[in-house]
């Protein structure tokens, strides 16, 4: 049966390495780069998911020149914190917890790099915490870039050019 997975997925890199729109194959969990500081931090890729989420402390909604933002701290899930940022907000979601109970959250864009792709994401911004990966990138995020294999993880690091200045 193994062989016949290795086989499969040979013959698949083949059939999209063929095509002009090359989507990388990667594990259901990646290092990725996150934002313009390009923080690596570890990254659950879940196609059961639609959004995508990140890993965020001391949310704060505010207003500037009349438009609305989001300050927030990214952590990389290691209990250390990591930069404050601000972003334009997005929009706000309604998440269904799995409790019965809804969760409104910030959403923000932000880059993220995973392998040598890169594409801006939109992230609803919660306490991670208590999960094991602070990142997780959803069908969004995913959809023309990933094809993910859920038999293997960390199949590469973020190898993405910095951002021309």
């Amino acid at each position: 049966m193994r062989l016949i997975t290795i086989l499969t997925g040979l013959v698949l890199a083949c059939t999209v390495a063929a095509d002009s729109n090359v989507k990388g194959i990667f594990g259901w969990v990646e290092k990725v780069a996150v934002g313009p500081e390009r923080i690596v931090m570890s990254a659950k890729l879940d196609t059961g998911a639609t959004t995508s989420s990140l890993h965020a402390t001391s949310i704060h909604r505010f207003r500037r020149g009349g438009r609305r933002y989001v300050r927030f701290t990214l952590s990389d899930g290691n209990g250390v914190p990591g930069p404050e940022l601000e972003q334009p907000l997005v929009r706000v979601v309604r998440i269904k917890q799995h409790s019965g109970d809804y969760e409104r959250r910030p959403v923000i864009k932000l880059p993220v790099c995973l392998g040598d792709r890169e594409r801006v994401v939109e992230f609803s911004l919660v306490d991670r915490s208590n999960f094991d990966q602070p990142v997780l990138l959803g069908r969004s995020a995913l959809r023309g870039l990933a094809l993910v294999d859920p038999e293997i993880e960390t199949t590469t690091l973020p190898a993405c050019r910095p951002a021309a200045s």
